[in-house]
């Protein structure tokens, strides 16, 4: 009995090793910006600190001196993000319902077709996405950044296993027999019961796009139009001096909107991905 708590107490200490180890890895990257985001030049060429210094309002000056329309970047990056969000998580809802509730021939090929889809990287088709843009005279656009994401692979395969776990079709039946049509079903039924699943993958859609720099950085050229990311990029446009305390406070004045998004959010997420990797 003794050896057996002794080896229970050491199974233990080696998984808050790891889960504080790891909890740093995460962690530790984000602090070390914001701490950045206080110091000037020099002090982040001279090398890592974790004490804050005082250079916020230099750094401030470096930002807004430099053409950095925050307000502008925050309300498109912030428009792009929630349209994306919206449209991928609705669309792939409807999807995974279709997918999870109907009968039909070619099912079984047409969700292999999405898993194969899921696993290609998005880079892959990228040059053929941007050419076929630039013939539909779509380019400096928002739209290029926001459609695609009706067509999100990992989405519908996350939001179907999890209506596999929730979903009764029983109740669907039921609100069939009380005449209710199937969009009123999926819209008034269904997507009430896949809230959490729905709230996790709006937030790492949320993230994805808020983050994503590098299909901006093609599609749009007008500097009316950049998102955050892409603002913060303008910052190394001087040859003679590159202000990377400015870089890091835009870089950490980016981070806001997700931060706030996992700390009000972060309930969801867990119970949405527990949910959702449980198959009964």
């Amino acid at each position: 009995m003794k050896s057996y708590i002794v080896e229970l107490t050491v199974k233990r200490f080696f998984i808050y090793l790891i889960m504080i180890l790891l909890t740093l890895l995460a962690v530790v990257p984000v602090y070390v910006v914001l701490i950045n985001a206080t110091r000037s030049t020099e002090q982040i060429n001279m090398g890592v600190s974790l004490i804050p210094s005082h250079y916020v309002s230099y750094n401030w000056h470096a930002l807004t001196s430099r053409g950095f329309q925050i307000w502008q970047g925050f309300y498109n990056s912030a428009f792009v993000s929630i349209m994306t969000t919206l449209v991928a998580v609705y669309f792939s809802s409807m999807t995974a319902y279709g997918l999870h509730v109907y009968k039909f021939h070619g099912k079984k090929l047409l969700w292999g077709v999405i898993l194969l889809v899921m696993m290609l990287p998005a880079s892959l088709s990228f040059i053929g996405f941007y050419q076929f843009m630039a013939r539909l005279k779509l380019l400096d656009n928002y739209i290029p950044l926001i459609i695609p994401a009706v067509a999100s692979a990992g989405t519908v395969l996350f939001l179907r296993q999890y209506m596999t776990s929730v979903l009764s079709f029983e109740l669907i039946d039921a609100s069939r027999i009380d005449g209710a049509g199937e969009f009123r079903t999926f819209n008034w039924i269904v997507l009430p019961i896949i809230t959490p699943a729905i709230a996790a993958q709006a937030i790492f859609s949320f993230v994805g796009s808020w983050n994503n720099f590098f299909n901006a950085f093609v599609l749009i050229s007008s500097t009316r139009k950049y998102t955050l990311p892409m603002l913060v990029q303008m910052l190394r446009g001087d040859i003679y001096r590159t202000e990377y305390g400015g870089i890091y406070l835009g870089i950490a004045i980016s981070l806001i909107p997700i931060l706030v998004f996992y700390a009000f959010m972060s309930k969801f997420i867990i119970s949405g991905i527990t949910m959702g990797g449980v198959k009964e």
